[in-house]
Formats: C-alpha cells, sequence, structure tokens
C-alpha cells in the first residue's frame, strides 16, 4: 500500500513560527527527506525513529540531485511510509516543488503541501521592515540570485521603480557582483538596502547599507536575504548598526 508524501515548509528557521500542522507531521514522520539549510532547532524536532535523509543542494559543492530527491520520494512512498520533505521557507517559494509534484503525480503518489513562512517574510520580521508601504512602495518583488553554472540574473526583466521593494533570495557570498549587476539594470547605487542572515534564528544578524557599500558585505553566512529599496530606510539607522557594517567589512575582508 502506498504511503503519503507532505511536501513541507519549515519556515526561515525559529521552530515556534513553524505552522501546527508542520510541527505535527514532522514529529510523526517516517521519513524525512530535509534541505541543507533547514535550522538544526528544527531537524532535533524530527522523531528519533524516523529514517532521515539530507537532500540538500549547494552550487560549487556536494549535493543530492533533484532526480535523486524525486526517486527517493517514489520510493519511501511506495513502500508505504509518511514522507515528509522538509523545505526551508516555504515549498513553493523557490523549493522546486512543483518537480517534486510533477514526480508524485506521474506514480500516483498521494500528496499535500503544508506552506510556511517564506524567508523574505521571516527576514523583513527580523529587521521590522515593511515591504509594501504606501509611503515607499506598492509592489514587491521576488528573485533569487542563486549562482549555478554560470547564471546570475539578479533583476533581470524587472524595471526599477522609486516605489519598488526588490527581495533578493541566495544573493550568494559575492555582493558586487550582485550590486554591480543591480546598478548596471538601473538601480540608483546610493539606494538603501539590508542584508539578513541567518533571519529569525539565533546567530542573526542584519547589515544595513547602500548598494553602493553592499559590496562589503561579501561573505555573509547563508542563508541570507537581500533586501532592496526604499522601505529598507525605516530600518532603525543606530550607531550599533554602523558599528556592525564598520566589523562585518573588517572580518569578511579578511576571509574572502
Amino acid at each position: 500500500m502506498s504511503g503519503k508524501v507532505y511536501l513541507v515548509g519549515a519556515g526561515p528557521g525559529d521552530p515556534e513560527l513553524l505552522t501546527r500542522k508542520a510541527y505535527r507531521l514532522i514529529r510523526t514522520a517516517d521519513v524525512v527527506l530535509h534541505d541543507e539549510l533547514v535550522s538544526p532547532e528544527i531537524l532535533a524536532l524530527i522523531s528519533r525513529t524516523a529514517h532521515v535523509v539530507n537532500v540538500g543542494k549547494r552550487c560549487g559543492g556536494k549535493h543530492v540531485s533533484q532526480e535523486r530527491t524525486n526517486s527517493l520520494l517514489v520510493e519511501y512512498a511506495s513502500d508505504g511510509a509518511m514522507v515528509v520533505r522538509l523545505k526551508g521557507g516555504d515549498p513553493l517559494i523557490f523549493g522546486r516543488a512543483g518537480e517534486e509534484m510533477d514526480a508524485l503525480r506521474v506514480v500516483g503518489i498521494p500528496f499535500e503541501v503544508v506552506p510556511g513562512i517564506t524567508a523574505a517574510l521571516g527576514a523583513a520580521a527580523a529587521a521590522q521592515v515593511a515591504l509594501t508601504d504606501r509611503r515607499s512602495a506598492s509592489r514587491v518583488t521576488f528573485l533569487t540570485g542563486h549562482q549555478c553554472a554560470g547564471r546570475r540574473a539578479p533583476g533581470e526583466g524587472t524595471i526599477p521603480s522609486d516605489h519598488e521593494t526588490l527581495v533578493l533570495y541566495m544573493p550568494g557570498r559575492d555582493c558586487a557582483a550582485v550590486a554591480a549587476e543591480l546598478t548596471t539594470r538601473g538601480w540608483d547605487e546610493t539606494t538603501p538596502c539590508l542584508v539578513v542572515s541567518r533571519a529569525t534564528q539565533p546567530d542573526q544578524k542584519i547589515l544595513r547599507t547602500t548598494l553602493a557599500d553592499l559590496p562589503h558585505a561579501s561573505g555573509i553566512p547563508a542563508p541570507a536575504i537581500l533586501i532592496v529599496g526604499a522601505v529598507t530606510a525605516q530600518a532603525d539607522s543606530t550607531e550599533a548598526a554602523t558599528e556592525l557594517m564598520d566589523r562585518w567589512a573588517g572580518q569578511f575582508a579578511a576571509t574572502v
């Protein structure tokens, strides 16, 4: 008898931000296939009797192919297991859930999607920034800056606007390249922005800067979110934030 697959959103990292349904499924799953960036605090909730497989993907490093992940979902569910495919953030935002759902549909494996808080919303909440504010932004665009197989196109297809917020998932460690790409596409180098590293987690860090100074942020630990636009100026511009930026600049200049 076939089991069932649940595509579950783990949210940005704080286990208290899990939905009640996600928490229940994580605790009771027979098998958990999780992303690389699901927080250790959430992974600790998995039952000790569950079979756990890390199927995370890191560009430039060893990873489990999407085809192999699809096969594992089918194999475990076909054996009658209750399988949780645990994804950081929300399964349907830059999570390859579409490919996994297609693979399950082809062989008739039942599945269900359990939404989670996407990383952009976790980062905005952590920085206390409204992504849409009627005074400065009537539109928000989610993009991925993840570099893989030599491709990077942050901001591609977008027309910069004084009333837009741009949220870039997985900007990578080369923030200088991201800043150059965005300014080439028309974003003013004085545009305020912020980088949120490991949002909602105990080691969360927030860097407030501008596109001109963004290169100083290279090397920020993943997962990270870049938020660009006037709304980021709402974040407190304190002396402590300035000191943090200087400290980060020195730290990452020494490690990159």
